[in-house]
This record gives C-alpha cells, structure tokens and sequence, in this order.
C-alpha cells in the first residue's frame, strides 16, 4: 500500500484530477475502477473522485510498488534535470525582476520593459518561468510538486510595459489573486507619458474590440458587434512641454485598454508604435533611447482581505519604482 498526504499546493482541487496528476500514465477509466473497487481510497474511505482534497488529507493506493511507479510515470534523474532547466535558466537570466512582496501564497514582483509575462512560443523566456525557478532556487518547490501543480502569473502585462504583476505560489494563492483581479477588487494604477497637455482629470467610458489577425484593438463611444465596456480614470501629474506625464487607474482591464483609449482621446503614449505616432516616438527613440510605449504598472492597492491567511494583503499598498527613463525624462525634458 502506497501513502500520500495531501500537501498545501494540492489542497483545494476535485479528488480525480489529483488523482490524474499523480498517475499520469493510468486511463481515466482505470481510475474510476480503482475508486469503486476500493483499490484507491480517501481518508481510508471509499470515494466518488469529485471530493475538493484539504491539507492533510490522506490517499492511499493498494498497488504494488511496481504497479505504482509504472502509473506514475516517474523520471530518472537525468531527466528531471532537463526538465527543471528551463525554469533555473530563466531564474539566471531574468535578473532585473524585483520582488516586491512575499508570504506563504503569493508574490508581487515587478518586471522591467522588453520581458514577456508569459511565453508566446516554445523557447520564450517570460515572467511564468522566472516564478518556478524562483521558488526551485529558494527550495519552496520541488519536481515532485511541480509534477501536479505549476506555480503561475495572475495577471498580465504587455511585453513592453513594465511593473507590478501577482504571482500565484501556491492554489490557493492563485485561486484568490484570481477572483480578486477577475472580481476588479484589486485597484491597479499606472504611470505614463502621452502626447499633448493634460491639465485635468478625466474618467471616461467606451467599448474596445480586437482584431486577432493584427493582435491590435479599437475603441468606440458606443457599442458595436464583438466589442467589450472599457473604463478608464486618468489624474494629470504634470505637463512637459508638449507632453503630459499622467497616472491612469485601469478600472476594467482589457488588453491593450489605456493605451488604445488614450489614443483615442487624442494623447497616445510616447514610445508607442502600435497606437502613437511615429514621428514623436522617433524624436524620443533618438533623444532618450525610448523603443516601447512608457507605461508603467505603478501601484496596486488591495480590498479589504479577512481571511486570516491572507490578512497581510488586508488593504494593502504595493508600488513599483519608476523606470530610470522616466526620470531621464523628468530631469530633462523641457517643462
């Protein structure tokens, strides 16, 4: 008989879909057929495969040895080596990436501009494998807890934003982020700089659509075919010449939404080829060295938390330095 307690990363999910995780090379139907015979137990109980497991809780397999490492699939050294690499060569690389809070479920890092927060393509390097050769290089994780869960990005930024992002350490930590960003309980502030002279706030309401086959979105007043309700607020901080250096607070969060609406008001971003205008990027690329939009995930402020293992996020205030550029351009743009 083969043992397992149910570990902190694993509590919170459906029974069979451990269960799949823990025996990747059995057929669903084995499975089920093990739980009716008893052959797989919860708790020393018979069970139905659709119980949430909680911390603690007990599975036990009446296989042999044998039979148990021959469902699980289970790897030799060298080749757990190889598929832990990828996750410790991005740890190395990704250098810049700053944490910027920690507990027992969830991290808040900022990324720099120029890094993906999740990968596009087999070979990228993103933000989603920094965090598990973090916590492989921090021993909070191991292969053997990587095999059923994968610690994961919450939120995301463009590759060419830079800021705040929620990491999920654990389920439960992913879980929660989740809700609290799908649920806008999570107020999220970011800094920038746009073309022309904002001197007062503004809140403004409008409806975005996204063309998949240019990955680019447009924005209109009204509704129209396909298109979703945007919302944006933006507080002027200060004019720069013929530039404004504002703060926006992404009310709904949809891809590409402050750039595409503040392009649609009149006041693309500086640096930004998709939606901006070229010439003013260029006297910005040449002068500053400025190659994507100056948006800057800046602040993130947390609802009021109860849950006693998440009472540190309790209305909590997360920032994340400005870019040096930012400042390269406060110092020495002409005001």
């Amino acid at each position: 008989m083969q043992e397992i307690i149910v570990a902190k990363h694993k509590a919170g999910q459906r029974f069979d879909k451990q269960l799949q995780k823990l025996l990747p090379e059995a057929e669903r139907g084995f499975l089920y057929k093990m739980l009716r015979k008893k052959n797989i137990t919860l708790n020393g109980k018979k069970a139905q495969g659709n119980e949430m497991v909680s911390l603690g809780d007990r599975v036990q397999f009446y296989f042999s040895e044998e039979t148990f490492r021959k469902f699980g699939g289970r790897q030799d050294a060298y080749s757990v080596k190889n598929a832990l690499r990828p996750y410790i060569e991005a740890y190395a690389s990704l250098k810049e990436i700053l944490v910027i809070y920690e507990d027992r479920n969830v991290i808040i890092c900022s990324k720099p501009a120029g890094v993906l927060s999740q990968k596009a393509k087999e070979g990228d390097v993103s933000v989603n494998e920094w965090l598990t050769g973090y916590l492989l290089h921090t021993n909070q994780i191991d292969s053997e807890i990587l095999a059923s869960f994968k610690p994961s990005v919450c939120n995301r930024l463009d590759r060419n934003t830079s800021g705040l992002m929620l990491l999920g350490k654990t389920l439960s930590g992913s879980q929660h982020l989740s809700q609290w960003v799908k649920g806008r309980n999570i107020k999220k502030f970011y800094r920038l700089f746009a073309l022309g002279k904002v001197t007062e706030p503004f809140h403004v309401r409008g409806y975005l659509s996204k063309n998949d086959k240019t990955n680019k979105v447009s924005v209109s007043d009204s509704h129209f075919s396909g298109s979703e309700f945007i919302e944006t607020a933006c507080t002027p901080l200060r004019v720069y010449g013929d530039i404004s250096y504002l703060e926006v607070e992404l009310i709904t969060g949809k891809p590409h939404q402050i750039r595409a609406h503040l392009s649609a008001l009149g006041h693309p971003l500086i640096g930004d080829y998709k939606y901006g205008r070229r010439d003013i990027n260029e006297v910005f690329r040449r002068a500053f060295g400025v190659n994507g939009q100056l948006l800057h995930a800046y602040r993130l402020e947390f609802p009021r938390i109860v849950e006693e293992e998440y009472v540190d996020l309790n209305r909590a205030v997360f920032i994340a330095p400005e870019p040096e550029i930012f400042d390269k351009i406060k110092k020495t743009y002409k005001v």
